[in-house]
């Protein structure tokens, strides 16, 4: 089990650092501002970033994963890094002219034709970012968690910190005898973007020399290699972004008001996602582990099973963590906007569609290892329509039932049918009964739950009674898979 107890640890490492720049990111600055700005500004917020969720898979072309693959084969790492690096760069600079050329209609169809300037704005900031993903990467393979968790988390506190200044003290300075302009309130989204920029461009800076000290060789070779590798994942990507986030833009567009009501109640629904994602933080924090892990052991005698087994714990752990949020709502709440809890009821469906999503990342290897990518971007596309589709007919009838609804198919189907293909080019003994049994299990205990909601009882002592069903699912389980995860029993037991 050593290899569980190691991927366990960095899973705790990368995905620490990464669940903490986004539980501050998402949740301390999204908190922030739900209260900071109103739900127009918040519901345009929220289809930029969703724009940008779009944009940074364009921009890396998948070739973070790409250089996972060819970068761990012997004797590759640098000519893989400098092939991926010099790629990313002509890839940023084109982009980015592009989107500024084009900001303006852009603008129009995204919100209104006046916020072209926001397009601008991320046309950069993606593209520092995209200039950051190989570095990155490149920590991961190396097996360099510490630096990897310090530069996310000091990129993300810049963000924050920039944030405050800008739209908290900046307003009580005075510069005009310095020739600077002042505070404006109607620049405040610009004012927002601009930290996420400077935070982005001080992460480029501090990765800057991994660049350095590279050999600037491009392999005509192995770039081919990493554009048929990476290309069908590129299509993954995006049919994968449209899933999660492009339920903010289709809002805008589907919903039967105005273009002020429809993005108003946007903000609204991105806000009360927003609690949700904390489920999609753990998938994400397991995956940025599990994928180096995946690629290594790849090829071992064992990587079967081992594959089973991190999917099994990660499922229980997932199951948990639905649950956790789910039944600590009453509080959690708290985080965003009184003025933005319109759609909370929507959590618990949102928590279950990411519970999938993170099964969908387990199963996936299969695809990855074996170099089926294309069948990969298949199912995604699936998922995609299967997004769109359900937004189309649901929207413009129950609104944004309709788009959580969405989502939750979308990520059950494509976790299901993933699975089956897997057990065909590549079987995988997955105890999907147990797997099953965790979830179900979970959402019996959240059913119980809102029984005990109607029952005439103090706050303090119904939220008591939550955190008791919580505490006997995870001991519960915990002590019934004792001799499967004994490194994580022992580490409970009192000594």
């Amino acid at each position: 089990m050593s290899y569980l107890k190691r991927l366990a640890k960095e899973t705790a490492i990368y995905g620490g650092s990464s669940i903490l720049a986004r539980v501050l990111n998402y949740l301390l600055l999204s908190s922030y501002l739900t209260y900071k700005l109103e739900n127009l500004a918040y519901g345009v917020h929220s289809i930029y970033y969703a724009l940008a969720a779009l944009l940074i898979i364009v921009y890396t072309f998948r070739f973070e994963t790409a250089f996972f693959r060819f970068g761990s084969e012997k004797g590759q790492l640098e000519r893989s890094f400098s092939t991926a690096s010099i790629f990313l760069l002509g890839l940023a600079l084109s982009f980015t002219l592009l989107l500024i050329w084009q900001s303006e209609p852009i603008a129009e169809v995204l919100t209104f034709r006046e916020d072209a300037r926001f397009v601008r704005w991320f046309a950069l900031i993606i593209a520092a970012d995209a200039l950051a993903a190989i570095p990155f990467a490149r920590l991961r393979l190396e097996n360099r968690p510490i630096r990897f968790a310090i530069i996310k988390s000091f990129s993300v506190l810049m963000n924050i910190l920039l944030v405050l200044f800008l739209l908290e003290i900046w307003p009580h300075w005075d510069l005009s005898g310095w020739g600077l302009p002042g505070y404006h309130e109607e620049w405040i989204l610009d004012y927002v973007f601009l930290a996420n920029l400077g935070a982005s461009m001080i992460t480029i800076l501090w990765l800057s020399p991994l660049y350095v000290r590279s050999r600037w060789v491009f392999d005509m070779k192995i770039w081919k290699r990493m554009m048929r590798y990476a290309w069908p994942l590129l299509i993954v990507g995006m049919a994968g972004t449209i899933n999660l986030v492009f339920d903010k833009m289709l809002l805008k567009w589907l919903l039967p008001y105005s273009d002020e009501e429809n993005i108003a109640i946007t903000g609204v629904y991105a806000a009360c996602m927003r609690i949700a994602i904390l489920m999609n933080l753990v998938s994400q924090a397991y995956n940025y582990a599990a994928e180096p892990f995946f690629f290594k052991e790849f090829g071992s005698l064992d990587a079967k099973e081992k594959y089973a087994r991190t999917a099994q714990a990660f499922a229980l752990i997932a199951a948990f963590s639905v649950l956790a949020i789910a039944l600590n709502l009453d509080w959690i709440k708290y985080l965003i906007s009184p003025d933005k809890w319109g759609d909370l009821a929507l959590v618990p469906v949102a928590l279950l569609a990411y519970f999938f999503l993170g099964m969908y990342y387990n199963f996936s290897v299969w695809y990855k290892v074996t170099d089926h990518t294309l069948i990969g971007a298949g199912i995604a596309l699936i998922g995609a329509i299967i997004t769109i589709g359900v937004n189309f007919l649901l929207v413009p009838i129950i609104g944004s039932w309709g788009a959580v609804l969405a989502t939750l198919s979308c990520f059950a189907l494509i976790s299901a049918l993933t699975y089956l293909l897997g057990q065909r080019y590549y079987p995988v003994p997955y105890p999907v009964g147990k797997m099953v049994l965790y979830i179900l299990t979970a959402v019996a205990v959240f059913g119980l739950s809102l029984w005990v909601d109607h029952w005439s009882l103090h706050v303090y002592l119904k939220v008591s009674i939550k955190v008791c069903l919580l505490l006997l699912y995870g001991i519960g389980w915990l002590f019934a898979e004792r001799h499967q995860y004994a490194f994580l029993w022992k580490s409970f037991k009192l000594r």
